[in-house]
């Protein structure tokens, strides 16, 4: 490669590193003088790269975005990014699969040869958990409205399907009104879309799926964004999902005490939480649609369990029991349970005769 072609290479992949770049320090970069990268520069506005230049002491250059995408240039370990990146998009819940199959070709298609063997060489299939419904997928069109209106700070009007339509199964359903909110966040949670927001309705932020949301148009006016409970959307929407899928909240929460290391716990528990109290201990908290379900939840860790609460788990664990051991004895358990009573109120008439012929 020529020298001056090789240089513009380098030249433009530093103006795509970073935002701004000082002139000066462009030139040290390259190990070239001021003047050749301003020339160097207006090679690449020819070549239709809109490269925008500040005057002055503190001048630069910014490679500006332009009307139609010019050439992009990517290192291999970038290229190989992109292309797994690609392949991964059908796990996303975004609604781009076609899209990104569209890309991964014309990338690959200008690749090098070197490059779209370590590409060949990395194609997999995303497959679904087995037992699990596939997730809904977010129209991409809705999640580009939503992350415009977080990004402008404009109020959002839209009409919202609820997990439960009100007006139950029978007769006509009530019309449910369209929501009003401030959108703070557009966030992904277990292959989900969730907008995070400020309901001006109800006064009090809300997650709402992105696949059941249709904006309205136009949006409203611009707000000031507050302050997230904790300042931190991570770990707001980590409290948030605490035993609750976002969609109405799991109806049964618990709290146990478990004998295993944390580690070992959090990485089983996504939407549950677990604090370390020490090497082998960890306090989990979780939810689940019924309390039996949550107990043969929590019970399917190999460790010691101490429920710390409430009444119903450790009324679900000794039931569950009961179960357990009826499969271990093949008796049923209203047999086994009725032999128990036997046994005690044998035990008692057994008691208070001896206690009647030692009198």
């Amino acid at each position: 490669m020529p020298k001056t072609s090789a240089r513009l290479l380098s030249l433009l992949s530093l103006l795509q590193a970073r935002r701004d770049w000082p002139g000066q320090l462009l030139a040290e970069r390259l190990e070239v003088s001021p003047r050749t990268v301003r020339r160097d520069v207006d090679r690449l506005r020819e070549l239709g790269y809109p490269v925008l230049a500040a005057k002055g002491p503190d001048g630069g250059y910014r490679l500006d975005a332009g009307t139609q995408l010019p050439p992009l240039l990517f290192d291999d370990e970038q290229a190989v990014a992109l292309a797994v990146a690609l392949q991964t998009a059908t796990t996303t819940g975004a609604g781009i699969e076609e899209a990104a199959a569209r890309a991964l070709q014309t990338v690959r298609q200008v690749m090098p040869a070197r490059l779209r063997h370590r590409v060949d060489a990395v194609r997999f299939t995303a497959v679904e958990r087995a037992g699990t419904e596939p997730n809904p997928q977010a129209d991409s069109g809705v999640l580009v409205a939503l992350s415009a209106a977080v990004h402008a700070r404009e109020e959002l009007h839209f009409d919202y399907v609820p997990v439960s339509p009100p007006g139950g199964t029978g007769g006509a359903r009530a019309v449910v009104p369209p929501r009003r909110v401030q959108p703070h966040h557009l966030i992904t949670w277990g292959g989900r879309w969730y907008l995070v927001a400020w309901d001006l309705d109800r006064d009090d932020w809300r997650t709402f799926r992105a696949d059941r949301i249709t904006p309205r148009t136009p949006t409203g006016p611009r707000f000031t964004p507050r302050e997230l409970p904790g300042g931190e959307v991570a770990a707001f929407v980590a409290d948030r999902f605490q035993g609750s899928d976002g969609s109405g909240g799991r109806p049964c929460r618990g709290e146990v005490i478990l004998g295993r290391p944390a580690s070992a716990v959090a990485c089983y528990t996504f939407d549950g939480t677990v604090e370390e109290l020490g090497p082998d201990r960890c306090r989990l908290v979780l939810g689940g649609w019924s309390w039996a379900g949550l107990a043969a939840t929590i019970g399917r860790f190999d460790a010691d369990i101490q429920v710390i609460g409430p009444p119903e788990l450790r009324d679900a664990f000794a039931h569950l029991a009961r179960r357990c051991a009826d499969a271990a004895t093949g008796v049923p358990a209203e047999r086994t349970e009725a032999a128990v009573n036997s046994a005690r109120n044998t035990s008692a008439r057994n008691t208070g005769t001896q206690n009647t012929h030692f009198a």
